[in-house]
């Protein structure tokens, strides 16, 4: 472990022994979340996003150790291995390399050397590729090894066959040696291009037209590009490959290969040249095509997460009786109010929209469920027939003071609505109109009601019908349970989907705990969760600081003070006339605990009950609406970050049609990537370049003027 600790503490500039102590941490079975809050003392206050990284940069060099393994084992059970490849293998830093050093040892499949080797031809391959002979010809070489037909059925039948059978050998130990294609590896990742053409002589106009005709260097190609033609590729509308300076490629092999003055340096030279063409270059084309495609995967995972936790934490509207509004042309509009907590009060459907265009009876009809319920807030879904719906909303809004609307992102809605879990909590609901119910829920708590959705289906990624499935439900589910944590949950009213991303619980042990808690009653303090079936001493001290039980008499169950911490948090009361002004170096040398956790229990005690996203800017209502063909360059407009991609933002101005900030127009400075300036749910002031209301474009800008 000293080894991997001293790799991982180098390439994070850590401290060996905080990492050493997050190691050990998760191999105790200690969650990442539990680990970032309740353990900062070990391992320096890294933020969840660090001990992420560094876990899953753990598992790959564990990976990398047990690959080594694999291979010595494989190796020494051929009677081949040597102290000189037992080093390489030990110093290889890459899977790439191991497999590179590996790759003369792999059992492989009958080829063109295989069947030459059958027939005896090894030597004579061995004598032309050592090219030490400068008498006599190839043909002279050859003779020895002409055999005719064995009971095998292997024969050569001339020198001719001979040496075509060495040639093939030499091109595959060619192809074999670790060193020649670490070499050419790195040729062709720093100036090879990445090419994509048109499939079709005369191709449509589609969505690739950029890629029709498109050549670019491989360590310059940006992610979404390199999934823009993959994609292409795999519609059949695109052919791509990769392209490479041949003639350098063939030097940097007979650098390494040739020695001049032999018979053999040209038959070797000729040799080389196959194996390039019919070996090594298709191979490490695939290799390259792969590193790409895991990079861009990579990044594109990244930026999903990176747009998923600002979404989940966008802050909750409370105390607001709500209206959800899931909007539609000729099925109608599914309307659901729901009071303060989420419950639902009341549903209906109604037409304002085309083909019925009952617009009066609709706004009667919203109108009186407006005014029983007391309804102060309308979350309107952004799919179809969503702008009509917002044109309807704002001009009934219009003789009603106090109510404001919100377009929401609906995305995953109707994934909700069919699902077993909503199905659970509205049994006798028709399923669209539980489509509602959620819309209207995401204006109140985005969090609580998006953790009931695949993160998938949230929409605000890019290409992720094209990921990995297991890598990006991975890294997605740690961003929810990060999210979750930070906010943490109240026991006595969060639903088993939200409870499941709490740390140390799981689906089950989160049913187990909504099922007492119906069975038995709410929870009157954080111990009696050590009763619930299955919460044993671990999982209660992973979950207990993340469950807030409101009603508990002990105010401590209503913070992220950890139950292990709480006679800590009643010395540190004990010290302080005002905790406002406490000095938390003074108090944690006198108390000889560590500071974060002094910092971290006093913020607590100030405020039971804190929520993280009320210290986020407030979510944007409107009350009335504008339309495309009133936007016009040079306006100024406030609006709300959608989704980050690698060329930009998208941002809501209240026009139905997002914008886009380019990259280029996020700032006055270079900026590298989008995410550096906004996140998703961002309120950002903006400047109109351009409309173009034909193909429904609008160009923003965030540079600041002057």
């Amino acid at each position: 472990m000293e080894k991997t600790a001293a790799i991982l503490s180098a390439e994070f500039k850590q401290n060996p022994t905080y990492v050493t102590n997050v190691i050990n941490l998760i191999d105790e079975g200690n969650t990442i979340p539990f680990i970032a809050r309740y353990r900062k003392e070990l391992h320096g206050s890294m933020d969840d996003t660090l001990l992420r990284d560094l876990a899953d940069r753990l598992q790959y060099l564990r990976n990398l150790d047990k690959r080594r393994e694999e291979i010595i084992a494989s190796i020494d059970s051929q009677g081949k291995l040597t102290e000189e490849l037992v080093k390489a293998i030990e110093e290889a830093k890459t899977l790439a390399k191991l497999e590179d050093i590996y790759r003369p040892y792999k059992q492989k499949r009958r080829t063109r050397a295989t069947i030459a080797r059958e027939k005896g031809l090894e030597p004579l391959a061995q004598i032309l590729f050592a090219q030490e002979l400068r008498e006599g010809t190839l043909e002279e070489l050859a003779e020895p090894f002409i055999t005719e037909e064995k009971e095998d059925g292997t024969h050569v039948l001339t020198a001719e066959d001979a040496l075509a059978g060495a040639s093939d050998i030499i091109a595959e130990d060619i192809s074999d040696d670790a060193a020649i294609r670490e070499v050419l590896r790195k040729f062709i990742n720093e100036y090879g291009m990445l090419i994509s053409k048109a499939a079709d002589k005369e191709p449509e106009d589609t969505v690739y037209r950029l890629y029709y005709d498109y050549e670019e260097l491989i360590p310059q190609m940006q992610s979404h590009r390199v999934l823009a033609i993959n994609r292409g590729e795999k519609e059949k509308v695109l052919t791509v490959s990769v392209d490479t300076d041949m003639a350098e490629c063939m030097k940097l092999i007979r650098k390494k290969v040739l020695k001049h003055g032999s018979i053999s340096t040209e038959f070797v030279s000729k040799s080389a040249e196959d194996s390039f063409d019919r070996l090594i270059f298709p191979s490490l084309e695939r290799e390259v095509r792969t590193a790409l495609t895991d990079m861009a995967s990579e990044q594109a995972i990244k930026m999903f997460g990176l747009n998923l936790k600002p979404t989940l934490m966008q802050p909750p509207v409370k105390n607001m009786v709500t209206m959800g509004f899931d909007p539609a042309y000729r099925t109608g509009c599914k309307i659901a109010v729901v009071d303060e907590t989420g419950k639902l009060l009341e549903t209906a459907v109604v037409y304002p929209t085309m083909p019925h265009n009952k617009t009066a009876e609709a706004a009667a009809t919203l109108t009186r469920m407006i005014k029983k319920h007391k309804v102060t807030g309308i979350a309107i879904g952004n799919g179809t027939a969503s702008k009509e719906s917002e044109i309807f909303v704002a001009d009934m809004l219009k003789n009603m003071d106090g109510v404001a609307y919100m377009v929401v992102n609906e995305a995953g809605a109707s994934v909700y609505s069919a699902s077993k879990l909503a199905a659970s909590e509205f049994p006798d609901l028709d399923v669209s109109l539980r489509s509602a119910v959620s819309i209207a829920r995401r204006l109140q708590d985005p969090l609580a009601e998006l953790v009931k959705i695949d993160p998938k289906a949230i929409g605000v990624g890019q290409y992720q019908h094209d990921m990995p499935p297991a890598r990006l439900d991975e890294t997605l589910g740690n961003v929810v349970e990060d999210c979750v944590n930070a906010v943490g949950v109240d026991v006595n009213t969060a639903s088993p989907a939200l409870l499941a991303y709490i740390s140390g619980l799981n689906a089950t042990t989160a049913a187990n705990i909504v099922a007492y808690r119906e069975e038995i009653g709410r929870y009157k303090k954080r111990s009696e969760i050590k009763k619930v079936p299955k919460i044993g001493a671990k999982s209660f001290e992973q979950c207990a600081g993340f469950l807030r039980i409101p009603e508990s008499k002990n105010v401590l169950d209503n913070t992220g003070v950890h139950p292990e911490s709480y006679k800590l948090a009643e010395a540190i009361k004990n010290m302080c006339e005002s905790l406002s002004d406490a000095d938390s170096k003074k108090i944690a040398d006198e108390l000889q605990v560590g500071e974060p956790t002094v910092k971290d229990i006093i913020k607590e005690l100030l405020k039971p009950g804190r929520d993280p996203r009320d210290e986020l800017p407030p979510t944007m209502l409107r009350s009335d609406v504008m339309d495309m063909k009133d936007l016009k360059a040079g306006m100024t407009m406030r609006g709300t970050v959608r989704n980050v991609i690698d060329f930009g933002a998208f941002v809501d101005i209240g026009v139905h049609q997002d914008g886009l900030v380019h990259v280029s127009e996020l700032c006055n400075k270079f900026v590298k990537h989008p995410s550096e300036v906004v996140k998703v749910g961002d309120i950002v002031d903006v400047t109109v370049l351009s409309v173009d209301a034909g193909k429904k474009r609008i160009s923003l800008s965030m540079k600041r003027k002057g």
